[in-house]
């Protein structure tokens, strides 16, 4: 079947554009990571899920993606500004640790939780720290276009003259004369020509736990540069698709568009596509709103707006009933009412092996597949594809109780169509007869919540640190706690 084309909309034209990949059948996908500083909480979780999705489906139509999600473990200030404490270095004071060491606790923490969610790794994951030379060549070309400039050993981006000429402001619709009137005192940073210029690398102080040799003198890299420098290494000057979280439209998203085309002459990224919010109680999910929950947390129950612990798959189920760019409110009654909806699903694709085939069709199968994919292919919209897969589920139940019939045929294509889009598309998975033996990441997620349990045990938090082993025991995960460490069992 011919799915038809895919629209998606373009953040930077505000239009749903028919996808046209710059060189098909391959496609260029770069999303912003993490900053490796902290956990991971359920608002980053949802983020990293559409564009799990949209890989998902662009493999699905049949091309051939190279995906670039990078991490960002160094030039990420306290505050998002271009003075202060990296974020890492301030975390690796607090916990007295080498900055490579939070990197990679966070590193790993970030990918137990991407694997416990479900979501697929992409195919590069680059570092900052791993392409510094590739970000002090992007300086030496943004500063030979004459849009860089040299201060005291830092180097920054001249945002008003570089409007002069192209669209600052195009992607988030931000315009520089409002820019320039709501910006905040700026003493104290009379290194810049105006406020509004940012940071393309950053002169480090001798405290500065994070620092390289460079043209400049010894610093850092500013944390928009990264990104422009590893997108462009990957997926070529121009490439096909950029993601993120609609918070990074700007400054971020718009720093990076204005980086490369002052280093390269032309505008990187011919799709921007942003995933919305999640928020809680109509307030943005964020740690310092002290409603971001943490997977122990969600594992548990162990969080004063948690009702009851909740499983990975309930909260992707969750998510994908919203629409990407729509706000996602959280409560209680919409979780229980996910964990319903998708045990209704599984306890269907459970009854399919064991239909009986007849000699006629009650159902038009063709016709279902063909809404489903129309709902992909409109700007991914999970919703209303779930909303068909409830029907094909009530097919399947009818079917099973014998008030509806099918051919060999048609249950052949039921299954095929329920496998690709709840499993290889949706990335759900029946959690209730998953086991050790056919779920290789089951051991990894395990011995995540078991580092956080110690983690929680190690700061005196028992009550967590018991909790976590009482939900893992009512799963069916049973710890034992031993000299050489913590190791587990099925119970």
């Amino acid at each position: 079947m011919n799915p038809g084309p895919l629209f998606i909309t373009n953040t930077l034209t505000r239009r749903k554009e028919e996808f046209t990949p710059l060189r098909p059948p391959h496609v260029g996908l770069y999303v912003c990571g993490p900053t490796v500083y902290s956990d991971v909480h359920l608002g980053n979780v949802r983020s990293f899920l559409t564009f799990d999705v949209l890989y998902r489906w662009l493999r699905q139509l049949g091309y051939t993606v190279r995906y670039v999600r990078n991490i960002t473990d160094v030039g990420h200030l306290v505050d998002d500004v271009d003075h202060g404490e990296d974020k890492i270095a301030k975390r690796a004071r607090l916990e007295q640790l080498e900055p490579m060491e939070i990197v990679q606790k966070y590193t790993n923490g970030f990918h137990d939780v991407m694997r416990l969610f479900n979501i697929l790794p992409p195919s590069i994951e680059p570092t900052a720290t791993g392409h510094l030379i590739e970000q002090i060549e992007m300086v030496k070309r943004i500063v030979a276009s004459g849009y860089g400039y040299e201060a005291n050993g830092s180097v920054y981006f001249d945002v008003p003259k570089f409007a002069e000429q192209h669209a600052y402001g195009e992607l988030s619709g931000r315009k520089i004369d409002e820019l320039l009137a709501n910006t905040r005192d700026t003493e104290g940073m009379d290194e810049k020509r105006s406020p509004l210029d940012f940071a393309i690398w950053k002169k480090a102080e001798p405290q500065h736990l994070m620092k390289w040799p460079s043209p400049w003198g010894v610093g850092f890299p500013g944390w928009h540069l990264e990104c422009s420098a590893m997108s462009t290494k990957y997926l070529g000057q121009t490439f096909d698709i950029h993601g993120g979280g609609m918070d990074l439209k700007f400054p971020h998203h718009e720093c990076e568009i204005a980086q490369s085309v002052a280093a390269d002459g032309h505008a990187p990224v011919r799709y921007w596509m942003h995933g919305n919010m999640l928020t809680v109680n109509g307030r943005k999910m964020a740690k310092s709103e002290g409603n971001g929950f943490t997977p122990e947390e969600l594992l548990t129950g162990n969080h004063k707006l948690l009702e009851k612990g909740y499983s990975a798959m309930t909260v992707r189920f969750f998510m994908l009933q919203c629409h990407y760019a729509s706000t996602l409110d959280f409560s209680n009654a919409a979780m229980q009412a996910s964990e319903k909806g998708l045990e209704r699903l599984m306890k269907a694709m459970a009854l399919l092996p064991r239909l009986k085939p007849a000699d006629g069709d009650d159902a038009d199968i063709a016709a279902l597949e063909q809404r489903c994919h129309a709902a992909m292919n409109d700007d991914l919209n999970t919703p209303v594809m779930i909303a068909e897969l409830f029907e094909a589920a009530r097919i399947i139940n009818s079917v099973n109780d014998g008030k509806l019939k099918l051919t060999a045929a048609s249950m052949e294509k039921l299954r095929a169509l329920m496998q690709t889009l709840v499993r290889d598309v949706l990335g759900l998975r029946d959690e209730a007869t998953a086991s050790p033996t056919d779920d290789n990441a089951l051991d990894a997620l395990v011995k995540e919540f078991i580092r956080l349990r110690a983690e929680a045990k190690g700061r005196k938090d028992f009550a967590t640190g018991d909790a976590i082993r009482d939900r893992l025991a009512a799963i069916g995960i049973a710890l034992k706690d031993t000299k050489g460490g913590t190791t587990w069992e099925r119970g």
